[in-house]
């Protein structure tokens, strides 16, 4: 994987408030199908016709790889923690179902900064990061504690 052009984001110039919009991400049904296939092989995720008599009606992608998808979005072109996006933990919700078709992006908010008490090197970022669709349709919320790191004296 080529390098990161984007600069380097330490705990030290992040501020609560700050605010990014990742890039667009079009899921379809095949890589719901498949993704399901292997690590979510549930009716409502793996077969179109089985999935319209159940709970979503229809086709819809596992919360498991909304947050893949999420994930993919916030390293590739949300924010760019020195080090990488390294959770710590969080809680994570989904208001509705991700369908095929779906164009997704992530529009994430620092919540909080809580440096290390123990390790003057680090810190907590709390990142809220809501993944929505073109629409504005709210399909996963996440609010994530990540690592940030100071930057080097």
């Amino acid at each position: 994987m080529a390098s990161d052009p984007r600069p380097a984001l330490f705990l030290d110039n992040i501020s609560v408030g700050d605010t990014v919009t990742t890039d667009e991400y079009v899921v379809t049904k095949q890589e719901i199908i498949e993704f399901a296939t292997r690590y979510d092989p549930q009716v409502f995720h793996t077969d179109e016709e089985g999935a319209v008599d159940t709970f979503f009606g229809g086709l819809a992608a596992s919360g498991w790889h909304t947050a893949a998808m999420t994930m993919r979005l916030l390293v590739t072109s949300g924010f760019a923690f020195s080090g990488g996006v390294v959770g710590a933990g969080g809680d994570i919700s989904w208001p509705s179902a991700t369908r095929a078709g779906d164009v997704l992006h992530v529009e994430s908010t620092v919540a909080e900064i809580t440096p290390s008490r123990s390790r003057p090197d680090r810190g907590t970022v709390t990142l809220r990061s809501e993944t929505k669709t073109a629409d504005g349709e709210i399909r996963q919320v996440l609010v994530a504690r990540l690592v940030a790191f100071r930057k080097p004296a």
